[in-house]
């Protein structure tokens, strides 16, 4: 199992060498029933549900893919993991996470 850490470090474990920046993204568009249902959200008020799911399955996406992009490098574990979003042309948006895949002793 690869190990993920928003910090520098593992906790407990010694980083013995660095295999690289890896990442991993994935590009949503808006859907239709979506946006209708986002729109009269902002008559009324409230989390637009439709768009959580939406990020929250765009970012698991992402982390998959830069899991698999350090398991190729034969990284333990990946350090400082990190998303960020983007508009990449009008109703579409990357989620992107990105880290240092490491060896660990």
């Amino acid at each position: 199992m690869l190990l993920l850490s928003t910090t520098e470090t593992i906790s407990g474990r010694e980083i013995i060498a660095h295999a690289g920046v890896v990442c991993g993204n994935t590009v949503r568009a808006k859907h239709l029933g979506r946006d209708i249902a986002a729109g009269l959200k902002t008559l009324i008020g409230g989390e637009v549900g439709g768009y959580t799911e939406m990020l929250a399955e765009s970012r698991n996406q992402a982390i998959e893919r830069m899991i698999q992009s350090a398991q190729e490098l034969g990284a333990d574990a990946v350090v400082n993991v990190r998303f960020t979003t983007s508009a990449v042309a009008q109703g579409m948006s990357e989620m992107l996470a990105f880290g240092t895949a490491v060896k660990l002793a």
